[in-house]
């Protein structure tokens, strides 16, 4: 099951059972990567479920100013991440100038994507990088786990050989699931929008989503990827 029950956290999922052909499995492997939203909404049981899923390692895409406790978080013992590696990999620079000008309007939409790695290419290398570097296994995540954990998924699955229309698929289950709710990102369009709204959204980015995925030797040589760390990226998912 790709949905995972971590307490007190909504759209987790784990990046494995996805239809691919590089698999010897015919599915990407379970229990290497996640993806979800900020940490500091996790439980301490929600740890614990986590710890049982087999987390070891975290890599967060959000920007230091983002880290930490807000009201209405739940308190955590001092010792639930003992034992896990978090890493910073912010895949954002919110003080570049045309970052600012050209992402900032589109910050919840798939539009951005390609622009975050012409600009930015180093930060989306050093993601990519992050993840593969890290112990299995591993939760990506950033605010909403929608956008930040899209783009890094997106360019995970596609790189293991699933379909754009599973990659896309993967995308809008984490539109859905954070729609409509304000425990992420203050001032998130998004999470005013009902059903309809979201039905709509979708049917307007969905095929964003599907050319990147399509396009995803593009987005790693625009990164500057080279083969072993598409190699090491792809193993993640694909070798038992």
């Amino acid at each position: 099951m790709r949905e995972l029950d971590w307490d007190g956290y909504r759209n987790v999922r784990d990046l494995g059972g996805l239809p691919t052909p590089l698999s010897p499995t015919g599915a990407t492997l379970a229990g290497r990567v996640a993806r979800g939203p900020r940490r500091e909404l996790l439980t301490d049981r929600g740890w614990r479920d986590a710890r049982a899923w087999g987390l070891r390692s975290v890599v967060d895409l959000r920007c230091a100013d983002e880290v930490g406790r807000r009201d209405g978080d739940p308190f955590v013992a001092p010792d639930a991440l003992t034992g896990i590696t978090v890493v910073s990999a912010p895949t954002e620079d919110q003080d570049d100038p045309e970052f600012r000008e050209v992402c900032f309007p589109i910050l919840d939409s798939p539009e951005y994507w390609r622009h975050n790695w012409r600009i930015l290419p180093h930060l989306v290398l050093g993601a990519l990088r992050a993840v593969a570097d890290a112990p299995a296994g591993v939760l990506v995540h950033c605010s909403a786990g929608r956008d930040r954990t899209g783009m890094v998924s997106t360019l995970l699955l596609a790189d293991a050989g699933v379909s754009p229309t599973s990659v896309a698929e993967d995308y809008a289950a984490s539109v859905r699931a954070m729609a409509g709710t304000g425990t992420h990102a203050p001032g998130d369009r998004q999470a005013s929008w009902d059903a309809e709204r979201v039905t709509d959204w979708l049917a307007t980015v969905t095929p964003i989503v599907e050319d990147v995925a399509a396009e995803v030797d593009a987005a790693f040589a625009a990164v500057g990827a080279d083969d072993d760390l598409r190699a090491r990226l792809r193993a993640r998912l694909t070798t038992p």
